[in-house]
């Protein structure tokens, strides 16, 4: 894998697992939430009032929200109507890797136990002449960047 400083947003690909993925199915407009936080508690020590420790607890991940123009014919849409409509839920793994020219992947990001929790279609206006947006915001565990 080469090295590229600085690599461009605008060229990465997202690919689900256990989803039978239709032609454009891996093709978003954007992605965002792929960031991790380590929350903290706070603990007073006994005699120190100057300050508390901070404590590690956890990590807490974002939703993940897609973003692109509306399909009629695809699978992840399909899986994410029957969990929304009839709750019938199966979190799935995915991948976002972003590429180069190429289309080699530059660095992949492997998204664990991944389920829909909204579906939102842009508004509808016929004073302009804009495509259609669909937005998919997904709850997951944790991910991991690939080497």
């Amino acid at each position: 894998m080469a090295s590229y400083y600085p690599p461009v947003g605008f060229h990465f690909k997202v690919e689900f697992s256990g989803i039978s993925n239709k032609e454009n199915d891996h093709q978003f407009q954007s992605v965002s939430g792929l960031s991790v936080d380590l929350e903290t508690e706070e603990i007073a020590e006994g005699g120190e009032n100057r300050f508390k420790h901070k404590i590690p607890v956890r990590t807490k991940y974002p939703n993940l929200v897609l973003k692109r123009g509306m399909l009629l014919d695809s699978g992840v849409i399909t899986w994410c109507r029957k969990a929304l409509e009839d709750f019938e839920i199966e979190p799935v793994s995915l991948t976002v890797s972003l590429l180069n020219e190429k289309h080699e992947p530059l660095q992949t990001w492997s998204i664990s136990n991944a389920y829909p929790v909204k579906w939102s279609v842009g508004d509808f206006n016929a004073e302009e002449n804009k495509i259609v947006i669909e937005t998919l915001e997904l709850s997951y565990n944790f991910f991991k960047i690939l080497d």
